[in-house]
């Protein structure tokens, strides 16, 4: 075997990679109560957004509705933000002042 291919075979940065990485942070949605968003509305964004069965969702707006506020829903930063402000956004285009923050 030539030098070259010798070298080739040996070439390194001759420290061990670490290839292991850390899941990124985790934010929580929270819902807020008011006396104007439906019941259905929030029943109807927590089926379509976040991907909740019926069920799962009715019992959330409940908890909502019951507590003033719920966590419905635990994700990273990213998608915590975006589900969120789909949320809002669609919300206000039917005329809902519902609050919805990323904590």
């Amino acid at each position: 075997m030539s030098n070259i291919d010798n070298q080739a075979e040996n070439t390194g940065s001759g420290f061990a990679e670490d290839t292991s990485f850390e899941l990124p942070p985790e934010r929580k949605v929270v819902f807020y109560n008011d006396d104007f968003t439906t019941m259905e509305f929030v029943v109807d964004v927590l089926v379509s957004i976040f991907n909740k069965s019926h069920e799962e969702a009715e019992a959330l707006m409940t908890a909502v509705h019951e507590n003033g506020s719920s966590v419905v829903g635990v994700y990273t930063f990213d998608i915590a933000v975006s589900r969120a402000n789909l949320t809002k956004q669609v919300a206000r285009k039917n005329g809902f002042p519902l609050r919805v923050e990323v904590e």
